[in-house]
């Protein structure tokens, strides 16, 4: 797929600080999710010392296959600061995303998107990078408070940031802990909580970021 060439990278945290605030305002909040989603990208990244493996799966939604798998190997772009982990790994998830030969409808990212304390997070970055649908899906809670959701597979609670909706903490199967879902750019939340639940059919974790996991690992272990 087309993207454009990323700009100069930042190498200090003040110049990473003058991206987001730059291209925060140009997330798209106010549209819609996509009419149809058939197609999403999950993206994760795996880290061994100075070394790292970016993963991008394709997945058909509703057969949960394989559609198109891409990793790249590559060491972290910029050091670890709180706040500013996107700029450790989006050039070597938007390489990755460079190498698919199809499209995707919607990237779900292992990480956040509006839920991030300068509501910037991986999947707002990826989206406005792309141009694409984004949305993130997090294994714990970065900003804001929320109530438990019930027990049952489905439930959700709003995560509130002060007065501001940032994301939902939803329950994907009975019992399990919740994971957290926010929006990243170019869909609504109530498409984002559809579109995991769709790929959640069986474990806490959706199938796209999942598999990203899993191939992200491999890829290191086997380098």
């Amino acid at each position: 797929m087309e993207i454009p060439d990323l700009p100069s990278w930042p190498t200090t945290v003040r110049e990473a600080e003058a991206v987001q605030d730059r291209l925060r305002s140009c997330v798209d909040l106010t549209s819609p999710g996509p009419e149809s989603v058939r197609t999403v990208a999950g993206l994760d990244v795996a880290y061994a010392e100075d070394r790292l493996a970016a993963a991008v799966v394709v997945l058909d939604v509703d057969r949960l296959e394989v559609v198109e798998e891409i990793v790249v190997r590559d060491r972290p772009s910029f050091p670890y600061v709180p706040g500013l982990f996107a700029f450790r790994e989006l050039p070597a998830l938007i390489e990755g995303l460079r190498r698919l030969s199809v499209t995707p409808d919607l990237l779900i990212c292992d990480g956040h998107g509006l839920a991030h304390p300068k509501r910037f997070g991986l999947a707002c970055h990826l989206g406005v990078l792309t141009g694409l649908p984004a949305i993130g899906v997090g294994k714990t809670r970065l900003v804001g408070a929320y109530d438990e959701p019930g027990a049952d597979r489905g439930s959700w609670s709003n995560v509130t940031d002060g007065d501001e909706v940032v994301g939902r903490a939803l329950r994907t199967q009975t019992g399990v802990r919740p994971i957290f879902v926010s929006v990243g750019h170019l869909t609504d939340l109530e498409t984002a909580c559809e579109v995991t639940l769709r790929l959640t059919p069986r474990y806490r974790l959706p199938e796209s970021t999942r598999r990203a996991d899993r191939l992200s690992r491999r890829a290191l272990a086997a380098s």
